[in-house]
């Protein structure tokens, strides 16, 4: 497990830090902020706006949290790295975090905010792929280590297909987006919130989706886990994370072209502004299952963890369904 878990984080650091000077904050009766690292489930792209945002507006300070942003190599290694310790904090993930738990690996989520998932296929419209069995004979795009490669076997045979009916070539993340744009794939893997807005600025043609949610694939996706050791020595600070994301999310939520100018420098791969205003608006539209419409950003119900747990072991992406409380910390999670 040690030389599994070496070397996962980048050393790439995006550091986002804010206001008060000393790391000191008016927050609470010892003034103290403790400085906290959040490694996310990949380069930062439009669906980490709310973050970056909460760090300019103040209110992670507020809360008494001086927030490191970290760039990720994927959600399993994000999940991994979380369990081990090497980070406070991470954003993967839900298929990532299931499969890691059953293979013992000490992380929960605190949160799923992106419950509708934006998994999907991405190509060139001119491809005239309109449904899953048009993907046979075609050469995918996708990155080991990153949540797609456990979810694409499974929507695949959601739809009456195996993996020897595609070809899967192991790309890095911007090498996926090259591969399409050069014609060197047919299509790639990624998120609907991701890859395909930059693939049509890049590239001047339309990019269409097969969205797994709209081919009988749907779970919960990104959000926020901890390590089961940072629940038992400081829950009281995985509560002041809760509490500052779930308020940077729905003051984004209502700001959106400020919450994505917010992550202008955030990284040197950052799409342009458009694009990440288009990335973070897409983003918006999966915050919610019809048991949450109504309900504030991260709020989880017992009965959609059910059915995503469900929906994972009916799929194979892990072997045996466990209580949501095997993988969801219920007592810390968003409330409202």
């Amino acid at each position: 497990m040690k030389k599994l878990l070496a070397g996962l984080l980048p050393a790439m650091l995006v550091v986002a830090a804010c206001g008060g000077g000393g790391g000191t904050s008016s927050q609470g009766g010892s003034g103290e902020t403790k400085e906290v690292t959040l490694t996310l489930n990949w380069y930062p792209y439009g669906e980490h706006a709310p973050f970056y945002y909460g760090v300019k507006q103040g209110i992670f300070e507020k809360h008494g949290i001086k927030l490191k942003i970290q760039a990720g190599q994927g959600s399993g290694k994000t999940v991994t790295a979380t369990g081990a310790g090497q980070t406070d904090f991470g954003w993967a993930d839900t298929s990532a975090l299931a499969t890691a738990v059953e293979q013992g690996v000490p992380a929960k989520s605190i949160g799923v905010f992106l419950q509708t998932t934006p998994a999907s296929v991405q190509f060139f419209t001119e491809k005239n792929i309109k449904k899953p069995e048009d993907l046979k004979g075609k050469s995918v795009a996708t990155t080991a280590g990153d949540a797609l490669t456990k979810t694409f076997p499974a929507f695949l045979k959601q739809n009456g297909m195996q993996e020897s009916d595609v070809s899967v070539q192991n790309i890095d993340p911007a090498g996926k987006m090259a591969a399409v744009i050069s014609g060197r794939t047919d299509v790639l893997l990624g998120f609907a919130s991701d890859q395909g807005p930059t693939i049509k600025e890049k590239s001047g043609k339309d990019v269409s989706y097969l969205r797994f949610s709209e081919f009988g694939l749907n779970y919960f996706s990104n959000g926020l886990l901890t390590s089961k050791s940072m629940l038992q020595k400081d829950p009281d600070l995985v509560k002041k994370m809760v509490t500052a994301t779930q308020e940077a999310w729905t003051a984004a939520e209502k700001a959106p072209e400020a919450a994505a100018e917010s992550m202008k420098g955030a990284a040197e791969q950052l799409p342009s502004p458009a694009v990440v205003l288009e990335q973070f608006k897409t983003t918006l539209t999966l915050l919610h299952t019809d048991a949450t419409k109504d309900k504030a950003p991260g709020v989880n119900t017992v009965d959609d963890w059910k059915k995503t747990i469900d929906t994972f072991q009916k799929t194979g992406i892990i072997k045996e369904a466990s209580e949501p409380s095997a993988y969801w910390e219920e007592s810390v999670a968003p409330k409202g």
